[in-house]
This record gives structure tokens, C-alpha cells and sequence, in this order.
């Protein structure tokens, strides 16, 4: 999920920027460009740790910018089919849940809820939950999910995900203990941590 991996960039400087901070220029514009993107074969890219080496500035002909290679280490965020992660859900509707783990957005389509969770349009907001109404799930609330399938386009990661496994669903923390609500085909068993 989070790698501490080694990265490349090149920064495109105006001359203007020439001077006595010229290096820290190059390092600011390098957080400004790389932070919070994302590649598709690395993930989002979530902070820079360290500046590795600025490499000798090539002048851009005819135009007076300088082409600075840089290599760097970061932090970056790529999730992977069959992983468990916590989210955030952020719609509620009859075809399922869209939910967000930290910049990724996640689709729970209305199969991989669990079959004892219906979805209430007429609750306020809308939302999924047990006919007994112990287990509720609706916009704001923190569930756990696990990565069926992801899509990976050049600046942007997709995922699909799913609550059909057990230990998923939607979980709340009470003081210190985390308490996880299970799958009502279990029962509805907790189990704390």
C-alpha cells in the first residue's frame, strides 16, 4: 500500500529564478510538481523525503529555461487487488457505495454487500443497513473493504471494492477500543482489538 521508493524528475526553471537560492528554488518547484499527483506506475504520490541529487542544469535552446534532472525518494500510495484498507463513505445509492481511501476513489457495487444489508432510500440521508437496524452504513461513516479490482489510468487509480468477506463492514472506534461490526451472516458477532 505505502512504499518509500526512488523517484526521477526534471524541473523546467525560468531564468529569472537564477540567483543565490537557485537550489532551493529548484526544491520548492520539485514539492509544488510532485506532491500529490499520481503516476500510474507508481501510485499518488503522497510527500517527498529526501532530495538525492540536482543534477547539472541543460539550457533549453533558443528559449534560456535550464532542465534540472532530479532523483528524489518519496511516499507513495499504490493499492493492490485483494488488499484490505479503511475508507470513507462518501455517497450512498441502490447501486452501492463510492467511497474514498485517501486520494483513491472506491466503488462497492450493490452484489458485494452483504445479502441481510438492503438499501433504505427513505432514511435521511439514504443509506444500507440490517433489517434489524444494528448494522447502519451511510455517507461519512468509516468502513473496511477489501480491493477486488483496481484501474490505473495515467494520472488517476480506480478501485472496486467489496464487504463480502469476514472482519469487513463498517467499524467505529469507542475511546481506545476499536470495535468492528461483522457481517450479520456471522451473527453479528464483535470481536475487539
Amino acid at each position: 500500500m505505502f512504499y518509500h521508493i526512488s523517484l526521477e524528475h526534471e524541473i523546467l526553471l525560468h531564468p529569472r529564478y537564477f540567483g543565490p537560492n537557485l537550489l532551493n528554488t529548484v526544491k520548492q518547484k520539485l514539492f509544488t510538481e510532485v506532491e500529490g499527483t499520481c503516476t500510474g506506475r507508481y501510485g499518488f504520490v503522497i510527500a517527498v523525503t529526501t532530495i538525492d541529487n540536482i543534477g547539472a542544469g541543460v539550457i533549453q535552446p533558443s528559449r534560456g529555461f535550464v532542465l534540472y534532472p532530479v532523483k528524489y525518494k518519496a511516499i507513495v500510495f499504490r493499492p493492490f487487488k485483494g488488499e484490505v484498507v479503511d475508507a470513507v463513505v462518501t455517497q450512498v445509492n441502490k447501486v452501492g457505495l463510492f467511497t474514498e481511501i485517501g486520494p483513491m476513489s472506491c466503488f462497492i457495487s450493490r452484489q458485494s454487500i452483504p445479502s441481510e444489508m438492503e438499501f433504505d432510500p427513505n432514511s435521511n440521508p439514504p443509506c444500507y443497513k440490517t433489517t434489524d437496524e444494528d448494522i447502519v452504513i451511510q455517507q461519512d461513516d468509516e468502513i473496511r473493504l477489501k480491493i477486488v479490482g483496481t484501474r490505473v489510468d495515467k494520472n488517476d487509480i480506480f478501485a472496486i471494492g467489496s464487504l463480502m468477506d469476514d472482519y469487513l463492514g463498517k467499524f467505529q472506534f469507542v475511546s481506545d477500543l476499536c470495535v468492528l461490526n461483522f457481517r450479520p451472516s456471522l451473527a453479528l458477532c464483535r470481536r475487539a482489538f
